[in-house]
């Protein structure tokens, strides 16, 4: 069982991959499109595009499967599918909610700060029963940033009334425990299938891992 120490006293929470269980269906975007226009997608579809952009994966899309729709309408069909999972189905991960309730006990403060769409993932966070644990919601898109910079980071922490050595930031990705580790927060690392790839990377970095959010609750 990990040992987090409760030292912090405000907290910044990732969305997707962190609290949410969502990042299979962003890199599966592509084939659950074919899927719904009746098409069996490629063994290694997700893997093709995943490194590309939005607009390069829907013209892979477009071209490989001879579709009739343009990039345009091939984005808008695959928007409305993120639309759907997230007012729908997206669900959170194993012990989160319980976690949350933990830290509101303890009196820890929190915020969200996350590279998605604000309003789906507010729909997410009423619909799961969380939106109330959280004082904001920051997002990438407001702040004209990425998790590259610790821009996002830094509001967080000014709207916690908190210097980033007291707050502790609960990330799924690599580069934005980076970010966040060399802005001066705690950092601690929670698994996502997304990230497999670089978890002992994660591990090596954060000051802190998490497989399991259910293997802390003790």
């Amino acid at each position: 069982m990990p040992v987090i120490p409760f030292s912090f006293k405000g907290a910044i929470f990732d969305a997707d991959g962190t609290l949410l269980d969502s990042m299979q269906v962003w890199r599966n975007l592509g084939e659950l499109y074919l899927r719904k226009l009746g098409i069996t997608p490629e063994k290694g579809l997700s893997a093709r595009i995943w490194p590309l952009s939005y607009e390069q994966g829907c013209e892979y899309i477009r071209k490989h499967y001879a579709l009739n729709e343009s990039v345009g309408e091939i984005q808008e069909g695959i928007s409305r599918l993120i639309e759907g999972f997230y007012r729908d189905e997206a669900a959170l991960k194993p012990g989160v909610r319980e976690f949350l309730e933990i830290l509101g006990r303890k009196n820890i403060h929190m915020v969200i700060a996350t590279s998605g769409d604000r309003e789906l993932l507010n729909a997410a966070l009423i619909r799961n029963g969380i939106a109330g644990f959280f004082d904001a919601v920051f997002t990438c898109t407001d702040l004209n940033t990425d998790k590259r910079r610790p821009k996002i980071f830094m509001a967080c922490a000014e709207a916690l009334g908190l210097l980033p050595e007291s707050i502790a930031v609960f990330e799924d990705s690599l580069f934005a425990i980076e970010t966040a580790k060399n802005a001066g927060f705690m950092t601690i690392g929670v698994y996502d299938v997304s990230s497999i790839h670089v978890r002992q990377s994660i591990i090596d970095t954060a000051d802190y891992y998490i497989d399991d959010w259910r293997d802390i609750l003790g």
